[in-house]
């Protein structure tokens, strides 16, 4: 029996989910399946598009593999439109031939609305929808000083902190009154205003573009209707979005007024053989544009042609929890209180920034909506309320007023029903992780791995681990919080019972407070809160056991044994001196030589008996160690500032280089690093790092608890225009309070977000002293700065540490017989191991 033919028309987020699903199921092996994607790339993360602006590539963002599609049997027609559908004869046309089908599935997304407006073909009037666009952009920006957003919602604010991110000089111009006026109302829009324009993004309410001509001290000139204007060096359009449905229309298949093509609950067009799913699919005269209901079409669609009778799309949740340009923006079901007889309730902190709504019931008994501005701390307990209808307390306004104020703890996982939607990416309820859980699932991350749960666009992580945590809780599994089977404490319980006890070994804590003779975990933890309570050398007789190998020699062991050496070069700032005694090292010792991220050069490929012979050289030319090895300061990166930049505002050199100097040696939880940027065009990067600091007119904007790696974090606003001291002084007490409080190997984004209270408690306890330990953090790092030694100094001078770095105790030559090299660009590297 011949297979049938499935075709699916679009390889975006919701067309590769459906593949996902229907390749899963019994009827897949029925079919030939063919898929055709019009853009030159696999499908991509469209959710997190703005991060190819920080480094992302398209592998980053990339939804799976060709080689997933080759090993599916699916045959993957990249950068081939589809220009004709032929429904009585069911093919379709490409420029490279026709296709037959016998089931078809539009998934063809959506394309920018850009408003008929004179002079909107400018080669720098751009869109904000694909990897191309926004290359596009990028090079626009590469000469430009300003750029217009045109569009205040969603996108529209993405966008403009794309801008931002690029050294551009942003504005939004909106013609609505507010921003966001889909999702908040006029004070949360007011709010969310004060923010961004706090932020340096200048934004124009109640605008309507006439026309865009040629500029005279930009690029471009808007017109706008009121006979102002406004000159930028380039566009983005992004005015909402429009269903790509023009082979539905050219084919007769039957579409909304407004376009769209039209669906029934089971997902399928006015033609039973054709299917439509996503922003292109119009259902009950409504468009869906968030990737969520996206999936969900997509679930039922997969299901539908595997002859589930029962499938149906009803609808999806439109709650958005976002944060744009860093502010903090929530809105829940009906946040206009659209529905007869619906009440508010408001609280509004002008000081604090935060705008919350709340939109119940004529009865008082059921939550409709809300909208959440400045802190979405409150999201996920209304989410639940509204979604589940779980009846309101006696007293609602609870809800959304803070603790110190009468407010009601946030909802705890027991009060969820099993129906309860945890991730509505993948439609995973409550239910569905009680059975994982009861499948054998023991702790959050198989859990998420079986259910799907936490990996769409994340923003139900932390709801998840509460569930998961609770329900292993309840099943008699101890959620244990211990560092390891030697300890019955976490990492903050055994660095309060070093500092309070004044422990100074690990022999004397695993006596005193443990069991057993430690392991891998907790030696190196343990080593990391001695040296971080009492700053003494990591080779101290009682300190090298607790090492691993790159702490135990100070340096980073590479693949083939050898190590690299990371002279610190405090805010990137090197002499001719200096860098010619780097080069002279390097070509004595034949050390593959690079420059890191950091602002850093890196030597490669030195034996370890040749690190004290190396470092002796660098420390008698002026350099100190740069701890690449440990998880401690690493770098403090800089652009110019004002010294140089035409730009610049504040010296971000002369500030990278103090922070640099007082923190440099600091051992913490995981390694940290900082940046310090001279004006808003960031070329520091400031706003990826943990600690991040950005120039004003007045002082110093301090970023806090950002990341890039792995799963990057965009830094959270913390203070503004700080002087000098107040910056150090700030700086000290997060720093130290991420050092007493977090976990073993945790970053501080995931410390921050782990904080009952997040981001607003840490302000809390750091800037408003409200634990009162702002004192004694200050001097805790008072006197690691007045103890700090330069490790390899120390080491370089005592005969006995430098006994360590012998390779071969028996041979005076410490040459490795072993080592092979070869030479590739005209330096040194090892010979790789053949396949």
């Amino acid at each position: 029996m011949s297979k049938k033919t499935l075709i699916v028309i679009g390889n975006g987020m919701v067309g590769h989910h459906f593949l996902e699903q229907f390749v899963a199921s019994s009827k897949a092996a029925d079919y030939e399946i063919i898929v055709f994607g019009e853009e030159k790339q696999l499908a991509y993360d469209r959710v997190h598009l703005s991060e190819y602006f920080s480094g992302s590539t398209h592998a980053d963002l990339a939804m799976g593999t060709t080689g997933w599609y080759t090993g599916q049997g699916i045959e993957l027609r990249l950068n081939e439109p589809v220009t004709a559908l032929d429904r009585e004869q069911r093919t379709l046309t490409t420029p490279q031939g026709e296709y037959n089908y016998d089931e078809l599935v539009l998934a063809t997304g959506s394309f920018p609305f850009v408003p008929p407006i004179e002079g909107r073909e400018h080669p720098h009037c751009f869109v904000y929808r694909t990897l191309e666009d926004l290359d596009a952009i990028r090079a626009s920006a590469h000469e430009g000083k300003s750029g217009v957003v045109v569009g205040g919602g969603l996108l529209g604010l993405e966008a403009a902190n794309a801008l931002t991110s690029l050294g551009l000089k942003a504005h939004v111009v909106e013609f609505a009154p507010r921003l966001m006026p889909v999702q908040l109302d006029a004070d949360g829009g007011a709010l969310l205003r004060h923010k961004i324009e706090e932020l340096g993004v200048q934004v124009h309410t109640e605008k309507a573009t006439t026309a865009i001509v040629e500029g005279e001290n930009a690029r471009l000139r808007m017109n706008f209707s009121d006979d102002s204007h406004l000159e930028t060096d380039l566009i983005v359009f992004s005015a909402g979005i429009r269903p790509q449905d023009t082979l539905a229309r050219t084919s007769g298949l039957e579409v909304g007024e407004r376009g769209g093509i039209v669906v029934n609950d089971q997902c399928t067009t006015s033609d039973p053989h054709i299917h439509a799913i996503g922003e292109c699919a119009l259902w009950e005269q409504r468009i869906f544009g968030l990737v969520a209901p996206g999936y969900t079409m997509a679930r039922t669609l997969a299901s539908v042609l595997n002859g589930d009778n029962n499938a149906a799309f009803t609808g999806a949740d439109m709650s958005t929890k976002l944060k744009l340009l860093g502010v903090d923006v929530g809105s829940i079901g009906d946040a206009h209180a659209q529905t007869p007889g619906a009440r508010s309730i408001r609280f509004n902190d002008e000081q604090a920034g935060h705008y919350r709504r709340m939109v119940i019931s004529e009865n008082g008994k059921t939550l409709l909506g809300a909208i959440l501005v400045g802190d979405n701390s409150h999201y996920d307990s209304l989410l639940q309320y509204a979604l589940n209808d779980i009846p309101l307390p006696e007293n609602p306004e609870t809800l959304i007023l803070p603790e110190n104020q009468g407010g009601a703890p946030a909802l705890g996982p027991d009060a969820l029903p099993e129906t309860a939607s945890i991730c509505s990416c993948h439609n995973v309820t409550k239910g569905d992780i009680c059975k994982a859980i009861d499948a054998g699932c023991a702790d959050f991350g198989s859990v998420k791995a079986e259910t799907k749960a936490s990996t769409g666009c994340g923003g139900c992580t932390a709801l998840l681990k509460n569930v998961v945590d609770c329900e292993l809780e309840k099943r008699g599994v101890e959620v244990s919080k211990d560092i390891c089977e030697h300890f019955p404490y976490s990492r903050q319980e055994l660095f309060h019972l070093v500092r309070v006890n004044g422990i100074r070994t690990f022999r004397s804590l695993i006596r005193q407070h443990g069991m057993g003779q430690g392991c891998d975990i907790c030696k190196p933890a343990v080593g990391s809160i001695l040296a971080s309570c009492w700053n003494e050398h990591i080779l101290a007789t009682d300190h090298v056991p607790l090492q691993d190998t790159n702490d135990t020699f100070m340096a980073n062991m590479q693949k083939n044994g050898t190590y690299s050496i990371v002279p610190r070069i405090p805010g990137g700032e090197i002499t001719p001196d200096k860098l010619i005694v780097l080069g002279e090292v390097a070509k004595e010792y034949d050390l593959y030589t690079k420059i890191t991220g950091g602002q850093r050069v890196d030597l490669f490929g030195a034996t370890l008996s040749q690190l004290p012979e190396i470092w002796e050289k660098l420390i008698a030319a002026g350099f100190e160690t740069g701890h690449a090895y440990g998880k401690s300061l690493r770098t403090v990166k800089s652009c110019v500032g004002n010294t140089w930049c035409r730009y610049g505002v504040q010296d971000s050199v002369g500030m990278a280089i103090r922070l640099e100097d007082r923190y440099k040696g600091l051992r913490a939880p995981h390694k940290v690093k900082m940046a310090v940027s001279g004006c808003t065009r960031e070329c520091a990067e400031a706003q990826s790092k943990d600690f991040g600091v950005i120039a004003t007119e007045n002082g110093w904007n301090l970023y806090v608890c950002g990341n890039g790696g792995m799963r990057p974090r965009h830094a959270d606003l913390f203070a503004t225009d700080l002087s000098d001291d107040e910056l150090i002084r700030t700086i000290d007490r997060v720093v130290m309070l991420y050092v007493r409080t977090a976990d073993r190997l945790q970053r501080t984004s995931v410390w921050m977000e782990n904080l009952e209270g997040g981001l607003e408690y840490l302000k809390q306890v750091v800037l408003e002293d409200s634990l009162g330990i702002c004192a004694e953090l200050e001097e805790h790092m008072a006197g690691i700065v007045d103890t700090y030694q330069c490790e390899w100094k120390t080491a370089v001078e005592d005969p006995e540490k430098r006994k360590r770095f012998r390779e071969f105790v028996n041979l005076p030559e410490q040459k490795d017989p072993v080592q092979q090299w070869t030479s590739e660009r005209g330096q040194r590297r090892p010979v790789l191991e053949s396949a």
